[in-house]
């Protein structure tokens, strides 16, 4: 099977549709999959639901597609950073669902692992339960009764992540923060797309450095990719 292709359009090429659900890899603005939300941005398509951490700043990753209003929906843990996203969701024009850190990975593992839904404690008492089945497990001090919420997995039609590097059959290594919410994100997807900095030939990556295998990869591009600093953060001059 043919996963090596020229560029994100080409890669993208036949999966797009409007009104699609797309799980996104990045974490802050680690990892963001950047060259194919540009040509998600450049096919013009519309209504999209995404899960990702956060949609990045205004003028990079999933913020791109917010300025152009191609994004309807975002399943997301983090607003921070994004003043277009902030000022969508404040004036009703995006819909979010928030999610706690921890629980949106794991939704999206579970979703890549074909589990339909599982129980956290995370958010019990609070907005986050609301509207959501609660249950009791034997699971504190001397087996006493605790309450649980369950969260669904979350099962997209398209994953797009970026890694480090890739071998041609799709055997990924992530570099660092990156790994947070990608190697998940690629999972959940029906189809997944991954963008790399180097793809190197079948066998080179030693087998314990691969942290996610190729066959969760559908479609591998290699490009060049801006290293943006999120916040930056410097001393005073001391005076001579």
């Amino acid at each position: 099977m043919k996963k090596v292709y020229a560029n994100a359009a080409e890669a993208l090429d036949g999966l797009l549709h409007d009104g699609m659900f797309i799980a996104a890899g990045g974490f802050g603005l680690c990892g963001i999959p950047e060259l194919l939300l540009d040509a998600i941005k450049d096919a013009g398509t519309q209504n999209l639901t995404f899960a990702s951490n956060n949609a990045g700043v205004d003028d990079f990753g999933i913020g791109i597609l917010l300025q152009t209003k191609q994004v309807k929906k975002m399943i997301s843990s983090y607003v921070g950073e994004n003043a277009e996203f902030m000022r969508q969701y404040l004036s009703g024009e995006l819909e979010l669902e928030f999610n706690p850190q921890g629980t949106l990975a794991e939704r999206m593992r579970a979703g890549g692992a074909g589990i339909p839904g599982f129980f956290t404690k995370t958010g019990v008492g609070t907005v986050i339960a609301d509207g959501k089945m609660e249950k009791q497990f034997p699971t504190g001090p001397d087996g006493a009764m605790e309450d649980y919420i369950m969260e669904e997995g979350i099962f997209a039609d398209l994953a797009i992540v970026k890694a480090w590097k890739a071998d041609e059959t799709g055997n990924l290594v992530f570099r660092k923060t990156a790994r947070n919410f990608n190697a998940p994100a690629a999972t959940c997807g029906k189809v997944c797309v991954v963008e790399v900095e180097e793809i190197v030939p079948t066998g080179s990556l030693e087998p314990d450095s691969i942290h996610l295998p190729g066959i969760y990869v559908h479609r591998i591009i290699q490009g060049d990719h801006e290293k943006r600093i999120e916040q930056r953060t410097v001393r005073q001059r001391e005076e001579a």
